[in-house]
């Protein structure tokens, strides 16, 4: 496994981390869809077997700070780095950033946090972290030993990222960055500026939620053969970020253990600034052709999630996109099949607005989720 060493922080990470929002699935007894806890323990204490010692998990993500506490409890705990994320926006007043920190100290079962994040921070969050002081409770934290190293993870436009990288010492950052969005929200420009005030970058959706890497449409897959080099979709969209020294931890949020073999021989031979200028031309012409398919930049993230009107909001763009990057007539059929026939299409959609005000994508969902039911159900 390739290590790097973190800035300012004189410590030696994996450049590939775990990311822990999308363990795999089972079905429970009465067919619902749960975390399979067994085998993400499995896959957990294989990525350390492997040399992987970073892993990315957040209060809200459902299970997996428990989940990632069992599977390091019996002495993997202290050769890892663990990152968890404070959900500001839960938070309404300052003693809630103790109540929150103490129970996810427990759901670890670890004494001390080693990267604390700021989740998630936009407009409105970091307004309120400055209004309930929470920066003075992360520096209390860590006094406490509860924390480490302070962070915090973002979803807004450059000039915030700007503000809010020089309002405190900050020791990492958490940017969401991939080849389709060079320039969106804190973007390489993001990257670059973190780097000159010498705060770590870690990037998350890598593979744009997994349509970088999964169901890649025909044409795409030969434009990247064409370029001579056999990988892929997944680790020429790794490469491109790796490529970056600025990129200091790449995520990826597997969900299979073959994902995860997959990911971690990608990050033993993807090396920084080691890109041709004819790998550098392939990025070019795949972009174009991904801007012309892609109808919502929808990582399948969830934060929307639960719909009170019952629509599965990431199903249906995932069905959107899908039909626009293979059979778009198998596809409209299995949205009437399947999200009609089970009550979760975007008919349900009542505009409340609930799923617009959670999405760090900043998606207009309401619009893309009438765009996504007129092309589905026509023909």
């Amino acid at each position: 496994m390739q290590y790097i060493k973190f800035p300012k922080l004189n410590i030696k990470i994996s450049r590939f981390g775990m990311g822990c929002m999308r363990f795999p699935k089972k079905k429970n007894s009465v067919g619902k869809s749960i975390t399979d806890e067994l085998e993400s323990i499995k896959m957990i204490q294989y990525t350390v077997e492997n040399g992987v010692n970073y892993f990315d998990t957040a209060y809200v993500y459902k299970d997996s700070e428990t989940i990632l506490g069992k599977a390091l409890n019996g002495g993997l705990r202290e050769k890892v780095f663990i990152a968890t994320k404070s959900p500001v926006s839960m938070v309404e007043k300052p003693e809630n950033f103790d109540i929150y920190l103490d129970e996810q100290l427990k759901r670890l079962q670890t004494e001390y946090i080693d990267f604390y994040l700021f989740h998630g921070l936009n407009k409105d969050s970091w307004k309120k972290a400055k209004k309930l002081k929470l920066l003075d409770k992360l520096d209390n934290a860590k006094k406490e030993g509860k924390i480490i190293y302070r962070a915090f993870s973002f979803h807004d436009d450059l000039k915030l990222f700007k503000e809010i990288i020089d309002s405190y010492s900050w020791d990492m950052c958490q940017i969401q960055l991939n080849f389709m969005g060079e320039y969106f929200q804190a973007g390489v420009e993001g990257l670059k500026y973190a780097a000159s005030k010498g705060i770590g970058a870690v990037i998350m959706e890598p593979l744009l939620g997994g349509l970088l890497g999964e169901n890649v449409p025909l044409d795409i897959v030969e434009k990247w053969d064409s370029s001579g080099i056999k990988r892929t979709p997944a680790e020429w969209a790794f490469r491109w970020l790796a490529n970056f020294p600025e990129a200091t931890i790449i995520l990826s949020g597997v969900s299979t253990m073959e994902q995860l073999k997959e990911d971690i021989n990608i990050f033993e031979k993807a090396f920084s600034n080691s890109m041709t200028e004819k790998e550098a031309q392939t990025f070019k012409e795949v972009k174009k052709l991904y801007e012309r398919k892609l109808k919502v930049r929808c990582t399948g993230c969830s934060y929307c999630m639960p719909c009170p009107s019952g629509v599965n909001i990431p199903g249906v763009l995932w069905q959107y996109n899908s039909a626009f990057m293979s059979d778009p007539e198998i596809l409209k059929e299995g949205y009437k099949s399947w999200f009609c026939n089970n009550k979760m299409d975007a008919s349900l959609c009542i505009e409340c607005g609930q799923c617009e005000e959670t999405c760090p994508q900043h998606i207009t969902v309401i619009d893309k989720l009438k765009a996504a039911h007129k092309y589905l159900m026509s023909g």
